[in-house]
């Protein structure tokens, strides 16, 4: 059986943290997985930022509430689930993801969860360590072939543990430094890729 795996923010939705930062004006909150590979640090960085503001939970998941997947993601992965089997592997947290996916007609997604204190994010718990990683090692441990997708630092081991692996809307760098990984912008040509993958 055939998979499909991708990653969320930047490939299907907007970037939760870099909206959460234009509603704050808190530049620091910009940063994401295309600009730290060290997830615990960046997650460390940005737990700090949330208690030196006094910010919530709740204060980021109102701002969730109001964002839209990015335009054709719906229409995408439509398209991917008429064929194939598709899970999203992201490393964003439960309690930020319900919203966006439910928008996107309720697809598998494999996260992980926020430790809180009184509606304070005080750690966060990830599903395994290298999560997507691990996740695409497992389904291939059980006979599946997988393709996946992504844009950031963090889904550079899946897409290359996986039969075939694209980078979709990715920044200049990231692109730069890794010449032999397709790279599309348009999901129609991303959805063609995958095709010819499982053909």
């Amino acid at each position: 059986m055939n998979i499909v795996c991708l990653d969320m923010e930047g490939v299907l939705t907007p970037e939760i943290w870099i909206e959460f930062a234009e509603k704050t004006g808190i530049a620091g909150l910009r940063l994401t997985t295309r600009d730290e590979p060290d997830y615990d640090k960046l997650m460390k960085y940005r737990i700090n930022l949330l208690k030196e503001n006094g910010l919530s939970l709740a204060d980021i998941q109102n701002v969730i509430s109001e964002m839209e997947p990015l335009k054709g993601a719906g229409e995408f992965l439509d398209r991917l689930r008429d064929k194939y089997q598709v899970i999203i592997l992201s490393d964003t947290f439960e309690e930020f993801a319900r919203p966006l996916i439910k928008k996107l007609g309720n697809p598998t997604i494999f996260c992980n969860s926020l430790v809180t204190n009184y509606g304070i994010i005080i750690d966060y718990h990830m599903r395994i360590p290298n999560s997507k990683h691990g996740t695409v090692l497992a389904l291939k441990s059980i006979g599946f072939d997988v393709v996946s997708a992504g844009d950031s630092h963090n889904d550079l081991a899946m897409i290359r543990e996986s039969k075939a692996g694209f980078l979709f809307r990715s920044t200049d760098a990231i692109i730069g430094s890794n010449p032999d990984l397709e790279h599309f912008t348009e999901y129609s040509d991303l959805a063609d890729a995958i095709d010819r993958v499982f053909k």
